[in-house]
């Protein structure tokens, strides 16, 4: 029977519920004098060493007692909930069994207001038997009873004036209260969350997204906060667990009992069976972790870097998106040498822009491509007559910074790669660009393709520019990321028919700092943050019913890797010793390593534990004051 529920639960994601019953009715027949159940259902897996077993159950017997020995031992406390400083109104919340205590002391002659209704009160000092020494005139006050509530224990919430003398009046009082069952204390950061931790009001998944719901500063990253504070992730991570200690279960009951009963299956039976189990958790594993890789770029943001050949206009449009002088502009080519990096919120996305060196070999670029020197990394597009300038050695600053900026491009997320429309002597325009930046573009997971000056030249002549770069550009043959038929202009070329490759834009610099009055985007600026965040778009978008994938944090993702590692060990585990058995017919007898496959299988549950906080995991305890103290 048991073998039977695990191979329907090898299918059956939500097998867990009916599964239980079963084994308790398998324990109850087959092994009268067994010992352990199964945790999280009551029971606790089966252990060859009964005394490590014992332990184990000590542990987790332990662990809620020290639960329970701290809300006791720490009673009832306060703070100020709302933020410091000068407000219409600042929210003391109290927390604990005392709650109705303090109540009663500052409000002595009312009754307290019914349960989750506000009701208007005036606070007096608990010190003043008289009741006329006057804390704060019409305070709403709200009084929470547990355990339906954000701790789980009974909540009291004073609304008072938010002027610094009246909050400070009133936080000085509470301590003052007299409270027959507990003593009151103020809270230590992140308390009031611990508690509702600890009385089983959140997992550490949540408590978590409320860290980064409170941190977050963009409007993205405000909505991958709050992803995770539904309790899906939590469950989800639980549900993994359970069905690893049902598994796990199984194959320890072989372990323990397989000489004194009959089973129906052979350990490599059960093993198989096991492993498509695993193998489903694991299928899941790596989509919650590239849920982490999108939600990680919200988070810390998204890396750009503007790359191009000297004196196009960088550091101008480094300034114009930025919206100040981050860096500096010089009609001298080389200015900028060093990274000058500057953070931005562009449309919701938290951004890192990098203005970088200008990349060449040897030279200043060539005015045409039939002139443009073989040495030098940068091109032209045009068919300018004029000649090319002197050569000019790269120095070894110059070339560090060429240096730094290549680095910079391999580590960005998005490169804006910038050329320019320029005059030759004889007035005949072409692009300046360099090769080797859209090289390292096309290894970015996005990049953008923008000619700046678009001002100095007409539209018709623009557009005629604008075709024969977007045709003389070969990059990125194999994958066709960019050809002739990639390129946007911005209105000024039909828009290509992959609106997934990346586009090419006219923009000028100079435009957009004159703000000619009239136009609604001047320069093209616009045009080009637009598109920017529609690459930001690209980098972390998820299927709209798996949005919850974007609350897995950094730490989640860590112990989903070593998750991961232990259950792939597993798998192959189990593998390599079917195919021992099935590649040599004197094998055939050989029986696979149950135990250490068991042992997988609590490693990887205890991964999980680790996640939530729920089960016994002997560091959880370790990571609590980090997670609460955000």
């Amino acid at each position: 029977m048991f073998r039977h529920a695990l191979r329907r639960g090898a299918t059956n994601r939500n097998f867990s519920p009916w599964a239980a019953p079963i084994l308790l009715q398998f324990r109850a027949r087959a092994w009268p004098t067994y010992k352990a159940g199964f945790h999280e259902l009551g029971r606790d897996a089966p252990h060859r060493n009964v005394e490590s077993h014992s332990n184990s159950n000590s542990a987790s017997h332990s662990s809620r007692r020290s639960h329970s020995d701290y809300i006791l031992n720490n009673g009832t406390i306060y703070a100020l909930s709302s933020g410091a400083g000068r407000a219409g109104i600042a929210v003391i919340r109290v927390s604990g069994a005392g709650s109705l205590d303090v109540y009663r002391s500052l409000c002595p002659s009312k009754p307290p207001p019914k349960p989750r209704y506000a009701g208007v009160r005036t606070l007096t000092d608990p010190g003043d038997a008289s009741g006329a020494s006057i804390l704060d005139s019409d305070a709403l006050v709200l009084y929470f009873p547990g355990p339906k509530t954000v701790t789980g224990e009974d909540v009291l919430e004073l609304h008072v004036h938010g002027g610094h003398a009246t909050v400070k009046a009133v936080l000085s009082a509470i301590p003052r209260c007299m409270l027959p069952r507990a003593k009151i204390r103020y809270a230590e950061p992140g308390e009031f969350t611990k508690r509702a931790f600890l009385n089983g009001r959140l997992d550490l998944a949540q408590v978590e997204s409320l860290g980064e719901t409170l941190a977050a500063e963009t409007e993205q990253q405000r909505r991958a906060a709050v992803r995770g504070t539904s309790g899906i992730l939590g469950k989800a991570y639980e549900g993994w667990r359970q069905q690893l200690l049902l598994a796990r279960a199984e194959i320890e009951a072989l372990i323990d009992f397989s000489e004194d009963q009959h089973f129906d299956e052979s350990p490599t039976e059960l093993l198989t069976n096991v492993s498509r189990l695993v193998d489903g958790i694991l299928g899941s594993i790596r989509l919650y972790r590239l849920g982490s890789q999108r939600s990680e770029l919200l988070r810390n943001g998204i890396r750009i870097a503007l790359l191009g050949p000297p004196n196009v206009g960088k550091s101008s449009l480094m300034n114009q998106i930025v919206g100040r002088e981050a860096s500096i502009v010089s009609a001298e080519a080389g200015t900028t040498r060093d990274i000058v990096e500057a953070n931005l919120d562009i449309r919701g996305y938290l951004c890192s822009f990098a203005d970088t060196a200008g990349i060449r070999t040897t030279s200043v670029v060539a005015a045409s491509s039939s002139s443009s020197s073989s040495s030098s990394s940068s091109d032209a597009v045009g068919g300018a007559k004029a000649s090319s300038p002197p050569a000019a050695a790269i120095s070894a600053i110059e070339e560090e910074g060429i240096r730094r900026a290549r680095n910079k491009a391999r580590d960005s997320d998005v490169i804006i790669v910038l050329a320019s429309v320029e005059l030759a002597s004889d007035g005949t325009p072409w692009i300046n660009y360099d090769a080797e930046t859209l090289r390292l573009a096309a290894g970015a997971q996005q990049f953008i393709v923008a000619v700046n000056k678009s001002d100095v030249v007409d539209r018709d002549v623009l557009r005629n520019l604008l075709r024969d770069f977007a045709a003389s550009v070969r990059m990125d043959q194999e994958g066709g990321r960019l050809s002739s038929s990639s390129f946007q202009d911005g209105g000024l070329v039909p828009p290509a028919a992959a609106a997934a490759e990346p586009p090419l834009l006219a923009i000028s610099c100079r435009a957009a700092a004159a703000d000619a009055k009239g136009l609604t985007d001047p320069g093209g600026i616009q045009a080009l943050a637009e598109k920017l965040a529609q690459s930001f778009a690209a980098l972390t978008s998820v299927p709209s019913d798996m949005q919850h994938l974007l609350g897995v944090t950094e730490r989640q993702n860590q112990l989903l890797v070593v998750c991961q590692r232990h259950l792939e060990d597993f798998v192959t585990e189990a593998a390599r010793r079917r195919s021992c058995e099935t590649s040599d017919e004197h094998a055939v007898s050989a029986e696979p390593d149950v135990v250490l496959a068991a042992e997988h299988l609590r490693l990887a549950a205890n991964c999980l534990a680790s996640i939530t906080g729920r089960g016994h995991a002997g560091d959880v305890e370790e990571v609590l004051g980090v997670i609460f103290e955000k």
